[in-house]
C-alpha cells in the first residue's frame, strides 16, 4: 500500500480534530457538572434521568401537599382551641347564673356576655385561610354559619390531600359535630333564659357538656390525623433525599475524574500536535511554487 504525504496529513488532521472534540466534551462536563448535555451523549443515562426526575417531581408535589395539610390542620386546631375556650367560659357563666341568689339584672348581664361569646363563636366557625372556609366540608367558598339567615353547615364531605403514593388524608373536620345548629340553638335558649330571669339555668350545663365533649372528640381525632401526617412527612423527606441522591449519581459528573481526564487529554493533544508538526514537513511542491 502506497502511503502519500496527503494521507499522513489528512490522518493527522482527523486525529487532532477528534482530540479537540474529546477535550470539548470534557470541558463541557466540567463547566456544567453533568455527565451528558443531550440524550445522544448517553441514551441510557438520559432515560434513567427521566424516570428519576419524574419520581423527584412526585415527591416535591407531596411536600407541597403536606405544607397545605399542615396549614389546614394547624389553623383548624387553633380555631377549635378558641371555640373550646369560649364554651368553657359560657359554662362558667352558666354555673354562676345558676345561683338563685342572683338578681334578674345580674342574670341579664351574664346573658349579654354570652351573646358576645356566641357571636365570637360564629366568627371562629367562619374561620378562613387563604380565602377558604375551614368548617364547611368541601364547600370552601360558602360561609358555614350565618345567624342572620339562620343557616348552618350540613356539609360532611371531606377534603382529602394525597400526601404519599396512594395515601390520602382528610385535612378538615365534620362541622356538624362542632358548629351545628343544635349548638347555636341551645346557646340562644340559654341567652333567652338569662335575659328573662328564668330559673333552672343549671339544666343547661349537661347540654353544654355534650357540646364541649363533641368538640374535644373532634379535636382529638384531628390530632391523631396530624400525628400520622408528621410520620408521612418524615418518610417523604427521606424519599426526597434518596431521589436527589439517585438523580445526582446518574447525571452529575465526577469532577475529580473529569479534571484528571482533561489533563490527560491536554497532554495527549500536545503530543499529537508535536508529532503532526514533524509529519507535515515541507514537500517538493512547496519549493516549486
Amino acid at each position: 500500500m502506497r502511503v502519500t504525504q496527503s494521507m499522513l496529513s489528512n490522518n493527522t488532521l482527523r486525529h487532532i480534530s477528534q482530540s479537540y472534540e474529546r477535550m470539548a466534551k470534557t470541558q463541557e462536563q466540567l463547566s456544567t457538572g453533568k455527565k451528558i448535555s443531550r440524550p445522544s451523549d448517553d441514551p441510557v443515562v438520559a432515560m434513567k434521568g427521566m424516570t428519576y426526575r419524574t419520581n423527584l417531581t412526585e415527591v416535591e408535589q407531596y411536600k407541597r401537599n403536606l405544607s397545605e395539610a399542615y396549614n389546614w390542620m394547624e389553623n383548624a386546631d387553633t380555631a377549635l382551641d378558641k371555640a373550646n375556650s369560649v364554651l368553657q367560659r359560657i359554662r362558667e357563666l352558666t354555673v354562676q347564673a345558676s345561683n338563685d341568689t342572683l338578681e334578674d339584672s345580674q342574670k341579664q348581664m351574664i346573658g349579654k356576655e354570652i351573646t358576645q361569646l356566641k357571636e365570637h363563636l360564629v366568627s371562629v366557625a367562619n374561620t378562613q385561610v387563604a380565602g377558604k372556609y375551614l368548617f364547611n366540608g368541601n364547600d370552601t367558598t360558602t360561609k358555614p354559619v350565618d345567624l342572620a339567615t339562620n343557616s348552618f353547615s350540613s356539609n360532611q364531605n371531606v377534603v382529602e390531600l394525597e400526601l404519599s403514593k396512594g395515601v390520602k388524608i382528610s385535612v378538615n373536620i365534620n362541622p356538624t359535630n362542632v358548629f351545628s345548629y343544635d349548638l347555636f340553638d341551645d346557646l340562644s335558649t340559654l341567652e333567652t333564659a338569662l335575659n328573662s330571669g328564668s330559673n333552672g339555668i343549671d339544666s343547661n350545663l349537661d347540654i353544654l357538656d355534650k357540646h364541649i365533649n363533641n368538640l374535644v372528640a373532634e379535636r382529638a381525632e384531628l390530632g391523631a390525623r396530624y400525628n400520622r401526617i408528621e410520620l408521612i412527612d418524615e418518610r417523604v423527606s427521606e424519599q426526597e433525599v434518596i431521589a436527589n441522591r439517585i438523580l445526582s449519581d446518574n447525571e452529575d459528573a465526577d469532577i475529580e475524574r473529569v479534571i484528571t481526564d482533561l489533563k490527560m487529554q491536554e497532554s495527549v493533544h500536545r503530543a499529537a500536535l508535536g508529532v503532526g508538526s514533524r509529519i507535515m514537513q515541507p514537500t517538493l511542491m512547496d519549493f516549486l511554487r
